[in-house]
């Protein structure tokens, strides 16, 4: 796999996203305005239906804003992004090295250069020796390392990631969070990663946005003091993480509050 180690430079300036009209209109997404540099890994946290994963399906192209732009740039070369579900959405009747090849196959890639990508694809997230198993015979957390393998295949230079590891036990969602770090630092691809995990968010991305409940703004962005690269269980240990993550918790704390309450009517 020839992996380009230049990210997509992404400009959002006022997007809003509305469904419906009139009185019943629910306006999902309001003047949503960030830059994220190329290589940028941007986590997104906020309270549940604040339209984290709406914005993130617009940056893929899954769905239309009502306003706004978005302009994508990968210096003068075809932009390309991949998008990682929760669930894995591996086709069970396929092998992991199918599954993995099939978006190459789609675009007509030649059979010997879709085989050297699987196995360059395979080999970064450590699914070589279980590329002939099917989906049902992993575990979820195997099962995931093929969906960011099939993601990465295609060398795109935007990864979009919607709560990836939410399903996972804790310790195959610590160790694959390591696991896409250490992807991440090998690559520089542009990640915006949607999570309701603070933790998360601070361990993995450079920078994190907080967003209001329902309509979702921009409420606030933290850049993360942590280098690179990073050992996840030390930091997470460390005084310093927790300080920043219950200063997180206190700005969101509020739209936490409001969110329940819009439910509880």
């Amino acid at each position: 796999m020839s992996v380009d180690r230049r990210g997509a430079a992404i400009e959002i300036a006022h997007l809003r996203k509305q469904y419906g009209e009139g009185p019943g209109a629910v306006v999902a997404l309001d003047d949503i305005e960030l830059r994220v540099a190329p290589g940028e890994f941007v986590c997104i946290v906020g309270p549940s239906g604040c339209g984290k994963s709406t914005l993130l399906r617009i940056l893929a192209g899954l769905d239309r804003q009502s306003s706004g732009r978005i302009e994508v740039e990968a210096d003068g070369w075809a932009v390309q992004n991949a998008m990682v579900f929760q669930d894995s959405g591996l086709f069970p009747w396929m092998s992991v090295e199918k599954n993995v090849g099939f978006g190459l196959f789609t675009r007509g890639v030649p059979a010997v250069e879709r085989a050297e990508r699987v196995a360059a694809a395979l080999r970064l997230v450590g699914l070589t020796a279980f590329r002939n198993h099917f989906p049902h015979q992993l575990s979820g957390g195997m099962r995931q390392r093929g969906a960011i393998a099939r993601a990465f295949v295609t060398d795109p230079a935007m990864l979009l990631m919607d709560e990836p590891f939410a399903s996972l036990d804790a310790q195959n969602r610590a160790i694959l969070q390591a696991e896409l770090v250490r992807i991440w630092e090998e690559t520089g691809k542009t990640v915006v990663y949607v999570t309701h995990s603070i933790e998360e968010a601070l361990l993995l991305g450079d920078r994190t946005v907080a967003m209001t409940a329902q309509p979702g703004r921009i409420k606030t962005i933290i850049d993360v003091p942590f280098a690179h690269p990073r050992d996840l269980m030390a930091l997470s240990a460390s005084a310093e993480f927790g300080a920043l993550k219950l200063d997180i918790w206190r700005l969101l704390e509020d739209e936490v509050n409001r969110a329940r309450a819009e439910l509880e009517r």
